[in-house]
């Protein structure tokens, strides 16, 4: 649910700010954050041994994934975006299987790729047949960011899930930081309400509020079996795109994320 608004409110951002500035601003606010919760919780250093897989949760979910999706919503829809990224669950059970050794069920794995299947159709429909700049940078997103979901994921077995994003966009402050300054004196700026909640959200939320349940439950019930829910994203992002940007949709666009979010039930019952 918290994920499912990051577009619509990337969107919004969008509206006031250039892409790059919206990127940067993104990072170095959530990292004021995650330095504040940090230090108040007196949170002690990660181990040694755990700082590669920070640096894959930086750059993959702190740095790729924002810039990439900012990027792509500036030629893409909200609703073609949201159902392009229906991948991510797939790829983040790809990734968490190679990189913990463990294998779901085949009936898991024939619904995750069901529902990644469905999703590529999907686009190719949607672009006559061939992949748009928007989609290049979506899948690009994709594959960073499952990296970042598995290593997290995994992360959040040993330590606390919002200390493992706190860490991680922490560490890619000094970038977002070098890219909003960069950024915001060279793209124009049009403060409204809309763009500066639009910013407020993928900041606090997307960038790290969301990333705390999501790891937390990644913790618990493991990757794999926990990427599929994101799998109902696309359909929520869906319903904000008409009610809060008032996109029109084709008949395909709903239905195609019906047939997704099915996928989702069977990887939740297939067995473990």
């Amino acid at each position: 649910l918290s994920f499912s608004f990051t577009f619509p409110a990337t969107t919004w951002a969008l509206s006031g700010f250039g892409a790059w500035s919206v990127v940067g601003l993104r990072g170095t606010l959530a990292a004021l954050i995650a330095v504040t919760a940090l230090l108040r919780a007196r949170a002690p250093l990660p181990a040694r041994r755990d700082w590669a897989a920070l640096a894959v949760v930086a750059g993959g979910c702190a740095i790729g994934f924002p810039l990439l999706t900012t990027l792509a919503l500036t030629t893409s829809s909200t609703a073609h975006s949201a159902v392009v990224i229906g991948v991510l669950p797939m790829a983040t059970a790809v990734v968490a299987a190679l990189r913990t050794g463990h294998r779901p069920s085949r009936l898991f794995w024939a619904a995750a790729a069901a529902g990644a299947a469905i999703v590529v159709a999907f686009t190719l429909t949607q672009d006559r047949g061939r992949p748009t700049v928007a989609d290049l940078y979506l899948f690009g997103a994709l594959l960073v960011c499952a990296a970042g979901y598995a290593e997290g994921g995994r992360l959040s077995r040993a330590m606390p899930g919002w200390q493992v994003i706190a860490w991680g966009v922490v560490l890619a402050a000094p970038v977002n930081l070098a890219v909003t300054v960069l950024a915001l004196p060279r793209e124009p700026v049009h403060l409204t309400a809309q763009a500066l909640a639009g910013v407020a959200y993928v900041a606090a939320v997307s960038q790290l509020g969301g990333f705390v349940l999501w790891y937390r439950g990644m913790g618990l019930i493991g990757v794999a079996r926990a990427s599929q829910l994101q799998l109902a994203q696309p359909l929520l992002t869906l319903v904000w795109a008409v009610l809060l940007l008032g996109e029109h949709l084709t008949l395909v666009v709903p239905l195609t994320a019906v047939a997704v979010l099915a996928c989702i039930a069977v990887t939740q019952r297939a067995p473990a």
